[in-house]
């Protein structure tokens, strides 16, 4: 993460693309191979850590009822 780009929010290898940018175009429907090809600079091990980084986050979350089910 850098400060000054994209406002902290996580990128990949100090470049101009956000983590979230990779996950949004691979839940659109893209390949990795659609992303490597934008991006020359880009490595399939770069894709994957963007999962990984996805799914440790979403390993963390915990959803918790807005009520109480036993009150009926």
């Amino acid at each position: 993460m850098h400060p000054k780009i994209f406002g902290g929010k996580p990128i990949i290898r100090g470049r101009r693309l956000a983590v979230e940018h990779v996950l949004g175009m691979l839940a659109q429907g893209d390949s990795v191979d659609t992303l490597l090809e934008g991006y020359p600079w880009l490595e399939r091990e770069d894709v994957l850590a963007c999962l990984v980084y996805a799914r440790r986050l979403v390993g963390r979350e915990r959803v918790k009822p807005l009520f109480n089910e036993t009150a009926a």
